[in-house]
């Protein structure tokens, strides 16, 4: 691991804590965004990324072998590696279409539901959606 020293007033982030359960992007995405409010160097950010680490995370960290680590870009992609399983699938645009409101489903509870499935298909235009939702 690089060993940059810590400063003194150096924080770890404020965020929870990864187990390996969940999809390890969102758990990058948030220490990143921690790291550039806190400004930390390639090797701080080696060094912090590892206390966010939980259960699986952990051992996968305590085992690991491959020597030296030279930068967090290096670390990340073990990381990721290590944990692509974990990663969350993006649902295809066919998705939109399989929401259908129920008999006595109110319109107010449909829209949330079909709201929550979209958000879930980043790869949906407006036109999609509006396809999807309409196409009852």
């Amino acid at each position: 691991m690089i060993a940059d020293e810590l400063p003194v007033n150096c924080h770890t982030p404020a965020i929870a804590e990864y187990d390996g359960t969940t999809d390890p992007m969102e758990h990058l995405s948030r220490f990143k965004n921690a790291a550039l409010l806190h400004r930390y160097t390639n090797g701080i950010k080696c060094r912090i990324f590892v206390t966010t680490f939980a259960r699986a995370a952990q051992q996968w960290f305590n085992q690991l072998l491959v020597g030296p680590i030279g930068s967090f870009q290096e670390f990340r992609s073990l990381f990721l590696h290590q944990l692509a399983s974990s990663r969350k699938l993006h649902k295809m645009e066919l998705s939109l279409f399989i929401v259908r409101q129920t008999d006595n489903e109110p319109l107010k509870e449909y829209l949330q539901r079909f709201n929550a499935v979209a958000l879930e298909v980043p790869s949906a235009t407006q036109e999609v959606k509006a396809s999807a939702f309409s196409h009852q």
